[in-house]
């Protein structure tokens, strides 16, 4: 059995997205955690899309509040190349 792929995709000016290529589910491979040590339930979801702007009502998960604020993120070509 091969293992699951996770893809990870960073939206223009919005969320990150987190999904698994070859489950049904990300409860199977992903656990997220807030700074307490406190796991979140994501049970059952495909993918989930976190928030990037820190707008969000629902953090760590985004709730699309990045539209309404007009989040700009940064330049991704001015990122120090390694």
């Amino acid at each position: 059995m091969s293992e699951p792929e996770i893809k990870i995709s960073i939206k223009p000016n919005g969320p990150i997205r987190i999904e698994t290529a070859r489950l049904p589910t990300l409860d199977a491979v992903v656990t997220l955690v807030d700074v307490d040590g406190t796991e979140f339930d994501i049970t059952g979801k495909p993918g989930i899309s976190l928030c990037r702007c820190g707008a969000s009502t629902n953090k760590p998960f985004c709730d699309g509040s990045h539209n309404k604020i007009g989040f700009q993120a940064a330049d991704p070509s001015a990122a120090p190349k390694k």
